[in-house]
């Protein structure tokens, strides 16, 4: 026929699949992808031939690590039709992070073979039940498989651009804000991202045998998948698929306690995953059925689609009443003519620790991404008998899609009403440049580029001598540490002179 056969034997040697292929390659039944399971194999052999007497192919490994087979073997085959040499391959266990995860053997004629199939996959499944616990999380935590891709030399929205270095050690932090175990990452550099699987079918085989070694439970991609490359890639394999904007989403739904801020991370998620909805049951022409649901009804995922998009409605109409709400707390602060300050920056800064310095208070502040969520704000009291109010905002970062920005009306809507921003910056981070031009982009876009504000350099006890003497000669910067109070006076100086310039140009200087 010049065709490869092939068969899929479980141990008790019965055949239970039997497949014919072309001259070059075989198509598997599909019996499921990876199953992220650990220990045992499948408990199927793969045994094929191959009409030119070639060695595995890569799809052949491919295969065996993601279907877990027990072995994959290929029969040569010779010109008048008999056994040449018998190709036979299984995998490892997990050892090191770059180790290949299986093992090729020699080839050997086919005739003189003599291998105890029984007795090696039985002492693998022993070894990788002894390599395993090691490798397991305890903590019940999700495992993660970072896949990080740059497509040509694209710049971000606000112009910077950020190695792969530094976005993988934004991610990782990311993941560690969500309590999620990074156990890998995979990076690749692309002319041009894939349309169908954003790093081509090959790489993606590749990520998907990394994640087996690791047994990674999530694939976190960097940049955002479209919907159709999220459902390309979730249909090939059954391993969760995330990017990093559903990370962030999912870290704002642990972050957020008020009632108003939960409703708007619902709203993101909502607005996030409406275009990515999927009809998992291939048989999208099934109806629901009953009275009133026969004939041409809606399909399920229609159903879904719809259900959606009623529930941010009425997500929207609540979040507007509580924004009412706000609006009539901010007249009231306007009727008293208290000139208002707002926190900005990028995440992890330190503006809810500036803010617990200034006022005395002590609002959550973590070493994590998103600490902040809800609205917080606080008076503050001038030596000169002026008050002011400073107000706590969500912390950016770059890339933020402009929805969950959006979302987050009740952090944000302060901007509007502040007489100046304070922008923190974290003096001490390599890509503070980045995140600056990211925080900058942000509030432009949101409508607040001309709103009078003030840099502030955070962290500066993290900085060496001659690092703080370049930050202290910038123009238009004040240096600070937020965990050091009495590095806060000239701060506060600066913001008396830029509220009240007119003012403090007659005033009689205040004692030392």
């Amino acid at each position: 026929m010049q065709r490869q056969v092939g068969l899929l034997a479980n141990r008790r040697g019965d055949i239970e699949h039997v497949f014919v292929g072309d001259a070059s390659k075989l198509m598997l039944p599909d019996f499921g992808r990876l199953r992220a399971g650990r220990g045992r194999f499948r408990g199927l052999r793969l045994v094929h031939t191959h009409l030119r007497n070639e060695p595995l192919s890569r799809d052949d490994l491919v295969d065996l690590a993601l279907l877990r087979l027990d072995l994959v073997a290929a029969i040569g085959v010779t010109n008048d039709g008999r056994p040449a040499d018998l190709h036979l391959a299984h995998l490892l266990p997990p050892t090191e992070a770059d180790q290949t995860p299986w093992q090729v053997l020699p080839a050997t004629p086919f005739h003189r073979t003599q291998i105890d199939a029984e007795a090696l996959v039985t002492a693998l499944e022993s070894e990788f039940e002894r390599v395993a616990p090691s490798s397991r999380s305890t903590t019940g935590q999700d495992r993660a498989l970072l896949v990080i891709v740059e497509a040509g030399r694209k710049l971000h929205r606000d112009g910077s651009s950020m190695t792969l270095s530094q976005r993988q050690a934004e991610l990782e932090e990311l993941c560690r804000t969500a309590g999620v175990e990074v156990r890998g990452v995979v990076t690749q550099r692309r002319a041009e991202a894939d349309p169908k699987y954003l790093v081509g079918r090959g790489k993606l085989e590749d990520v998907l045998v990394r994640g087996m070694q690791v047994d990674a439970s999530v694939l976190v991609f960097d940049p955002e998948l479209t919907p159709g490359q999220a459902h390309a890639i979730g249909a090939f394999t059954d391993i969760k698929v995330i990017d990093r904007t559903m990370l962030i989403l999912d870290i704002f739904a642990q972050r957020a306690k008020s009632r108003d801020g939960k409703l708007q991370v619902e709203l993101a998620q909502l607005k996030y995953m409406l275009p990515r909805l999927q009809e998992k049951d291939t048989m999208m022409s099934r109806l629901t059925g009953g009275i009133g649901g026969r004939g041409p009804g809606e399909t399920k995922l229609e159903i879904n689609r719809r259900r959606a998009r009623e529930r941010i409605h009425r997500l929207e109409q609540e979040i507007d009443k509580y924004g009412q709400q706000r609006i009539a707390r901010r007249q009231v602060r306007t009727e008293r003519g208290l000139p208002v300050v707002a926190i900005v920056g990028y995440t992890n800064a330190g503006k809810s620790t500036l803010l617990n310095a200034l006022t005395q208070s002590d609002v959550l502040a973590e070493d994590k991404l998103f600490a902040t969520l809800d609205p917080t704000t606080r008076r503050l009291r001038f030596p000169r008998e002026r008050e002011i109010i400073i107000a706590d905002t969500v912390g950016f970062i770059r890339d933020l899609p402009q929805d969950l920005a959006r979302a987050f009306r009740a952090t944000l809507e302060e901007l509007a009403e502040a007489d100046l921003l304070l922008h923190v910056v974290d003096a001490s981070d390599d890509k503070r440049e980045q995140q600056i031009a990211a925080v900058e982009r942000i509030l432009g876009e949101l409508g607040y580029g001309e709103t009078p504000r003030l840099m502030v350099f955070n962290k500066r006890d993290r900085l060496t001598p001659e690092a703080r003497d370049v930050v202290s000669q910038l123009t238009g910067v004040v240096g600070i540490s937020a965990l050091e109070p009495e590095t806060a006076r000239p701060l506060l100086e600066a913001i008396e002179a830029k509220l009240w310039a007119g003012a403090m140009a007659q005033a009689v200087p205040p004692p030392p």
